[in-house]
């Protein structure tokens, strides 16, 4: 399922490693990536100490939004910060 997001049109580019570095353990940025797209989460409530339910941050989460009790469009209230690459 493709969601609705404005992509700023001049976002840096993030490597897997330095994604996974944002994990809320190694450093305290709290990052995730779904579709292409990196996001922020270090504020939200939900990804406190990196971890939302059985999701730890830090990596790709596309592949797992199948087994979350919510849906994409869960994205669409988030501003993207990145791509991933």
């Amino acid at each position: 399922m493709q969601i609705n997001i404005t992509v700023p049109t001049e976002l840096p580019n993030f490597t897997k490693s330095q994604l996974s570095l944002r994990n809320g353990q190694d450093r305290p940025e709290i990052w995730i990536a779904f579709q292409g797209l990196v996001y922020d989460m270090t504020t939200s409530k939900l990804w406190k100490n990196g971890k939302h339910y059985e999701h730890w941050a830090g990596q790709d989460l596309t592949s797992e939004l199948a087994d979350a009790p919510h849906t994409a469009n869960v994205f669409e209230k988030f501003t993207p910060i990145g791509k991933l690459i």
